[in-house]
């Protein structure tokens, strides 16, 4: 009788947020999973590269073997990084920053894990977006990630006031993101077509040394002076 050869797991290994000591924000059992695994699937292989040395500088990094996922990769790639753990062999998941899978292309890989049978395990690590809500003071009990708004000006004003009346009545904190170098002019928006009493919470460079976490009405906010340019930003609304 042929022996059964037992899967790899499919290890969800979260990364920091920004350029900062990983040990600060990662628990040992990040560690531990990356001093085991040699097989990973990542964003960027470079940086990937930079943040396993961080977490284990003695790994040898010619054992390493790293796919990359991003949006120039082919879906017909996918099953050939998912393989190694059909053949017993453990493999890592990466994003750029925070937990794969949220906001994420690794959401595709932990689905395609699900459909074959590989036990998926998420370690614990930072969330941009549920550190922003649990410091905005917003509703916790009820929230909803909306990702980018849309780029055109007439289509991005409509989402808002959209996200903006649910918000009200729903009781729903409403989340969102932009491309960074685009923050300080969705904030611009934002105090123009929001209204005055709306609540909004801007959450930038969470658990860095420059985070910066403010939550206030519009009408306040457009007396205050922040500078979002480049810097990773959570985007929060509630209309109470």
């Amino acid at each position: 009788m042929k022996p059964v050869t037992l899967k790899g797991k499919l290890y969800l290994i979260p990364t920091t947020l920004g350029e900062m000591n990983p040990h600060d924000v990662l628990p040992q059992t990040v560690k531990r999973a990356i001093d085991f695994i040699d097989d990973y699937v990542v964003e960027n292989e470079k940086t990937a590269r930079k943040f396993i040395k961080s977490i284990n500088p003695e790994k040898v990094q010619s054992s390493l073997r790293l796919s990359s996922l991003n949006k120039h990769t082919n879906i017909t790639e996918h099953n050939s990084m998912i393989a190694p753990c059909l053949n017993g062999i453990n493999v890592g998941l990466m994003s750029e920053a925070g937990c794969p899978g949220v906001a994420d292309p690794g959401a595709a890989i932990v689905k395609l894990a699900h459909e074959k049978g590989i036990q998926v395990v998420p370690l614990v690590g930072p969330s941009s977006i549920l550190l922003a809500m649990m410091g905005s003071g917003m509703n916790g009990q009820s929230f909803a990630f909306n990702g980018y708004l849309p780029i055109d000006k007439g289509e991005k004003k409509s989402a808002l006031k959209n996200y903006e009346s649910l918000s009200n009545t729903k009781n729903q904190s409403q989340i969102f993101i932009e491309t960074p170098y685009r923050n300080n002019k969705l904030l611009e928006d934002l105090l123009s077509s929001l209204q005055p009493n709306t609540h909004l919470c801007i959450a930038t460079d969470i658990t860095l040394p420059t985070e910066y976490i403010k939550t206030f009405r519009v009408a306040d906010w457009k007396k205050t002076k922040v500078d979002l340019h480049n810097r990773p930003t959570i985007f929060i609304i509630h209309k109470m």
